[in-house]
């Protein structure tokens, strides 16, 4: 016996509109559950005060309808709802809505709590799924509807009696285990009791209360409903989409493909089970196809850390977006990648196309020498450089980089840990640009007969020695000094320098490459003095030749 089979139900029509278009064009209207999905699926339900503060961040970030609760089901819910009225915290533009079960009593209960709201969206539900009618209820097809029936018909005389302008929304609940066409015989009652207008839609709300097909089975039953709901003109399709599959994002885009007006979903995709649709990510994967999601999450840090305050949640690091490591390249290839596409498109007015980012990390409040670059035993000579250059100015050459990447490998190998900003720098600082352990310059001094002749003294512990060459510039008759004191042969290479700071006392820095046998040992060297700063590169790659040899 097999234990598992299919627990959805598609229309007997096709419907596959949804799957000839691309890309979904505008954003849709969003609705956070967040303070009543996301609120009791908490070990430790958020206390008033925390919600209330979780209502102006959901404001701040502009969701413009939030669901505030089950005010019928607890005091503590009823008192938030009435907290939000009396206190004047729900702004003009804003929507609230309420759930409650399609019961008399708890109706009668839910309008007590919203008394005094500019605006609300009263949402009954109740449950239609094959599952639900045979095994809780044990009820006909035509008992079930009656009872959403009678709930909307209740809404509508409480309303008209209340002389509010309440709009309505409906949610045949397990909606992805009910039979596509007893669904719309369903809602479609409902809509005809409320006789919906163009000023005061109704909301149709299709929950995947379990996620239990996938994501093109969803788009289907999304379809069919939209193709064939009364007074469509005047419904919003709302979708709610639960995680069980992991889909829970993607069954909300196909969604919309196939004619849904809006979303219900929480932030990072808390709620019951494995959650609901995380309506961070599918915002910003509007953001990152050029649609205005209407939410703003340019500061990405600053929701996580409330929401994880908030919630006592953990926001994972590799969240979609929000993630601590969403952006981080450890490897080097990756990192070399991302160096030369941010060099690319610098002082460009271009599109984004950076290769292993979907979007710029700053439009999420990230940095790139922080966020995007990390360097571990994993990383290469693009990232360290990549590093160094945007914290600190230096700007290797090539090769030398090379020879910084596998200094900074070796380091975070040996130590087992990620290397910041600061850490590299002092590898840097000790490998090349002050080791002076074999010999250091004190005084050089130049005078040009025939070339350049170069006085250096040359300082070997407690020892100094007055060394005199000539060749064909400065750092040629000081590097001819040292040959010559040293008994050694070698070739300058990789000559480069600029400078750290702008103006007349401006640090210059500069790179030397000697090549011995074969192999090139680098140095650095800072200093006022162009020409002194280009001596002390020279000064460093010898003693770091010294040191190995």
């Amino acid at each position: 016996m097999q234990k598992y089979k299919k627990q959805y139900y598609l229309p007997q029509e096709r419907c596959m509109d949804w799957a000839e278009k691309d890309s979904v064009t505008a954003a849709p209207v969003w609705c956070s559950v967040d303070l009543r999905d996301g609120n009791q699926a908490l070990i430790e339900p958020m206390s008033l005060e925390t919600k209330v503060e979780f209502f102006n961040l959901l404001v701040e970030i502009g969701f413009k309808e939030i669901e505030v609760g089950f005010p019928a089901a607890s005091e503590t819910e009823y008192d938030f709802l009435r907290t939000l009225i009396d206190r004047n915290l729900i702004p003009d533009d804003v929507t609230i809505q309420v759930l409650t079960q399609a019961r008399e009593h708890i109706i009668r209960k839910t309008f007590e709590a919203i008394k005094g709201a500019k605006n609300v969206i009263v949402h009954v539900y109740n449950s239609t799924s094959v599952a639900q009618r045979e095994q809780v209820f044990k009820k006909s097809k035509e008992e079930v509807k009656a009872i959403a029936i009678e709930g909307a018909t209740l809404l509508k005389k409480l309303t008209d009696e209340a002389g509010a302008n309440y709009r309505f929304e409906y949610s045949p609940e397990s909606f992805t285990g009910t039979e596509p066409e007893y669904a719309l015989e369903v809602c479609n009652a409902v809509l005809d009791i409320w006789q919906p207008t163009a000023d005061r839609k109704a909301v149709i709300n299709l929950p995947a209360t379990v996620e239990n097909g996938m994501p093109h089975v969803y788009a289907q039953q999304v379809e069919f409903m939209h193709k064939h709901l009364h007074h469509r003109e005047n419904v919003m399709i709302s979708l709610h989409p639960h995680n069980d599959r992991g889909c829970g994002v993607a069954a909300a885009e196909f969604g919309m493909l196939a004619g849904a007006d809006r979303i219900e979903g929480t932030l990072f995709g808390n709620g019951e089970r494995t959650g609901n649709a995380d309506v961070v990510t599918i915002a910003m994967n509007l953001f990152s196809q050029g649609v205005d999601p209407k939410l703003n999450f340019s500061n990405m840090p600053y929701i996580a850390a409330l929401y994880k305050t908030f919630t006592q949640m953990p926001v994972s690091p590799r969240q979609p977006y929000a993630g601590e490591l969403v952006f981080a390249a450890f490897s080097g290839s990756h990192q070399d990648a991302i160096a030369k596409g941010m060099t690319f498109r610098a002082g460009k007015d271009a599109e984004w196309n950076v290769p292993y980012l979907p979007i710029d990390p700053k439009d999420v409040g990230r940095e790139y020498d922080s966020d995007v670059i990390r360097i571990n035993s994993q990383s290469g000579k693009g990232g360290v450089g990549y590093v160094l250059e945007q914290v600190y100015g230096i700007k290797m050459p090539a090769k030398m980089k090379e020879a910084m990447g596998y200094a900074a490998k070796h380091v975070s190998d040996v130590a087992h840990k990620e290397l910041k900003a600061p850490e590299l720098y002092e590898i840097f600082e000790e490998k090349f640009l002050h080791p002076r352990k074999t010999f250091r310059i004190g005084e050089c001094h130049y005078r040009q007969v025939d070339g350049i002749t170069a006085q250096v003294e040359i300082i070997e512990g407690e020892k100094r020695t007055v060394v005199e060459a000539t060749g064909n510039g400065r750092l040629d008759s000081v590097s001819n000094a040292l040959k010559k004191h040293f008994g050694i042969t070698y070739t300058l290479t990789g000559y480069e320098q600029h400078a750290m700071t702008a103006g007349s006392f401006a640090q210059a820095l500069s790179y030397v490459g000697v090549e011995k046998d074969g192999k090139i040992y680098w140095g650095a060297g800072e200093h006022t003095d162009v020409v002194f700063s280009s001596v002390c590169a020279l000064v460093s790659a010898l003693n770091n030749y010294f040191e190995e040899a």
